[in-house]
């Protein structure tokens, strides 16, 4: 119940709820809005180049709605024309005469007798001071900015129909009072008529729509601009009147490209490898109103999420890899005239008229659903959906990536290969020991077998990466010699055995018999040891790792489910053979004796007899041990690389469900939802048990009833 408790909230669909709304007083046109992280300052940019701040939290100082601050931006010789959100902190004022400025609405916390006030600041990224964007002066149609500590470029379209590149380079990193050099390029636009342009925040392309097309720009070279790609969205298809591109965004990370057309659909562009190199590609599409033009595409700082507005006003929210349609419906009567997302994504401000309105969004875990954590996704940059586990990195664009499918998977390779190796050594030893061995040993061997269980499994673990590993790379032929000599060496042993004159027989001890079978096994792994080597040089070139990865194109891991198979079966050996055996040895002694006295030898009392009648325990015995690898995680942790992939291939490794909550809940942020997840993996991982305990318990009742009656 307590995982269930935790795991919920992150299939809760979003929430947007009203919070806030008054008045302006102001009569001049708003250009811009925008909010502080807190939600207690919401600011205004007119189309005079004034930024007035409103507050939104009623204080011992003012009433919400009422202006707190006001400041001009512009110098008084700039005739402002619109202003260009290119973020949620930059804003771009555009002058008439192809002159900008860059402004940064800032906030800081200020705290006088225990008391906290949000101060808002004003700063110029690229000085107070304006930039002439073109050279000739002409006003500017369409522009887009973009800009890191050394540079800073600016691509726009000007009124007398030309697509202009400029680029300002830092004498060192960009400053209040930096100087810079600054050079302009004329792009070769083929007199195109552009509705659209953007900048990738990393300065390397530029996207500029001319009607349906979208044409995409190489700006890495600074001598010259090329035209890398073009974008061409198939809009006619299935429709009775002509579609067009209405409107274009960039999504976090800046690696795909969003574009709404007039039926109200959204589809999602970005990069794809192919036979002809990278390429975008169309590959997905959301419905975001039925028939009703898409007039703009707002895109979250952070995460891959976004808003679609329409002329009539209606507000979608959409996630993208997990194709989440989050929530729809107006926010207003009257079709919002600006609009704005918070920075931390879980707040809106939109203006309709002079009404104002905050808005608080509850979206926590939009990148969750059941197809996101079960289904193949496409994600950026990848040639194909696929199944990817990856819930860290480095970089601050980086989309964590949450399907359950790689390490559910490790988790059943994990136990697969464990109960290879674990059932035939377990089930044989518990055989001999219960039917053939005699007493005295049987009370020296079943203890002895049965003190391995508690051997700590980190000790296991750390014998397999560090010990273990390592040999069966350096000796990979010897472990498959080893499982041809060490059958052999056992029928070899009990061959001469029996050909022994059964005077020499009398001389051993019937208790130490089974012991000659300890040097042959011993003779035979020193004999596989020792022809490693040779059958390597001969056979695969002197590297038989090389010839793996090469010749047969399979990769090598030195930890892999192999050396995982060996150390888990060590571990989960005990549990089966200690149940089993006893399964095997309370078959009651009348039937054992019954089967001889009718004349059947021992191999047909077991077979017939012996084992039909403890299968019930056998079969539990088994479903145990299973159970039993499937929760292990100290062996899969230390023996095995942790790479969540999907292949069954022996000789690489996995991660399994166990492991990756012991690695990965440390680092996990508390109600976030990689920590969810997390926890959904461990009811995942308690279903699986479940399922298994379930099973064995039915199929031991079946038996048990079949053969009640022996």
């Amino acid at each position: 119940m307590y995982l269930l408790y935790v795991i919920k909230p992150i299939f809760a669909s979003a929430e947007i709820m009203q919070k806030q709304t008054f008045e302006l007083t102001t009569n001049a046109k708003v250009s811009s809005i925008g909010v502080d992280e807190l939600k207690e300052l919401a600011y205004i940019i007119n189309d005079n180049g004034q930024i007035n701040y409103y507050q939104l939290v009623e204080t011992n100082e003012h009433n919400i709605g009422e202006q707190v601050y006001s400041q001009a931006l512009l110098l008084a010789e700039f005739k402002l024309e619109k202003v260009v959100d290119i973020n949620i902190e930059e804003k771009l004022l555009v002058g008439s005469n192809g002159q900008v400025q860059v402004v940064s609405p800032k906030f800081t916390a200020e705290f006088a007798q225990d008391n906290r006030k949000i101060v808002p600041n004003i700063t110029y990224p690229l000085g107070d001071t304006a930039i002439q964007v073109d050279q000739n002066g002409q006003a500017l149609s369409k522009i887009s900015f973009a800009m890191n500590d050394e540079r800073a470029v600016f691509v726009a379209y000007t009124h007398d129909k030309r697509l202009i590149k400029t680029t300002l380079i830092a004498d060192d990193d960009f400053t209040y009072d930096t100087t810079y050099d600054i050079h302009y390029q004329e792009i070769d636009s083929k007199n195109r008529d552009y509705d659209d342009i953007l900048v990738t925040p990393d300065l390397s392309m530029v996207f500029a729509r001319a009607g349906d097309q979208v044409f995409v720009y190489d700006l890495s070279d600074d001598d010259e601009v090329e035209l890398k790609a073009t974008i061409i969205p198939q809009l006619s298809q299935h429709s009775t009147k002509p579609l067009h591109i209405t409107a274009m965004a960039l999504l976090s990370g800046s690696s795909s490209i969003l574009l709404g057309d007039s039926s109200g659909k959204v589809s999602q562009w970005f990069e794809v490898a192919g036979e002809h190199g990278r390429e975008f590609k169309q590959v997905r599409t959301f419905k975001a109103a039925e028939n009703q033009i898409i007039t703009a595409i707002y895109t979250e700082q952070y995460r891959k999420s976004f808003y679609t507005m329409t002329a009539s006003g209606e507000l979608g929210l959409f996630y993208t890899t997990s194709e989440a349609e989050l929530w729809r419906g107006p926010l207003s009567a009257n079709a919002p005239s600006n609009f704005s997302i918070s920075p931390r994504a879980d707040a809106l401000l939109s203006l309709s008229g002079q009404q104002f309105s905050l808005f608080s969004v509850k979206n926590e875990h939009p990148e969750v659903t059941w197809q996101a954590l079960w289904e193949e996704v496409w994600y950026e940059g990848y040639p194909e959906p696929d199944y990817i586990w990856q819930s860290t990195s480095g970089s601050d664009d980086f989309e964590a990536k949450f399907s359950l499918v790689p390490i559910s998977f490790g988790t059943l390779k994990a136990a697969t290969y464990a109960m290879l190796f674990a059932v035939p050594v377990a089930l044989s030893a518990a055989i001999y020991t219960a039917y053939f061995m005699t007493p005295a040993m049987r009370r020296k061997v079943k203890p002895t077998i049965e003190l391995m269980e508690a051997l700590p499994t980190v000790i296991l673990g750390f014998l397999a990466g560090l010990w273990l590993a390592p040999i069966i790379e350096k000796y990979l032929p010897a472990i498959a010699l080893l499982l041809l000599f060490l059958p052999l060496s056992v029928f070899l042993t009990a061959y001469i055995w029996f050909k022994l004159p059964k005077e020499v027989k009398l001389k051993l001890p019937e208790t130490l018999a089974p012991m000659l079978l300890i040097p042959a096994m011993l003779l035979a792994a020193y004999a596989a040891f020792s022809l490693s080597p040779v059958l390597e040089l001969y056979l695969f070139g002197g590297d038989i790792r090389q010839f793996i990865t090469n010749d047969l194109n399979i990769d090598f891991d030195q930890r892999n489910a192999l050396v995982v198979g060996i150390a888990m079966g060590f571990a989960v050996i005990p549990t089966i053979f200690s149940m089993a055996e006893d399964a095997i040895f309370s078959v009651p002694k009348h039937l054992t004796s019954g089967s001889l006295a009718l004349g059947a030898t021992q191999w047909q009392t077991l077979v017939k007899v012996v084992l039909l009648t403890a299968s019930p325990g056998i079969f539990s015995a088994v479903m145990m041990g299973l159970g039993r690898a499937v929760g292990e995680t100290m062996i899969v942790l230390m023996a095995t690389g942790n790479t969540p992939i999907l292949d069954w291939n022996v000789f690489e490794g996995m991660r399994t469900l166990a492991a990756n909550i012991a690695v990965e809940m440390p680092e996990s942020e508390v109600g976030s939802s990689h920590y969810r997840i997390l926890f959904l993996a461990a009811f995942v991982l308690f279903i699986f048990t479940f399922i298994f305990n379930t099973v064995a318990e039915f199929v031991r009742q079946r038996l048990r009833e079949k053969y009640s009656s022996l």
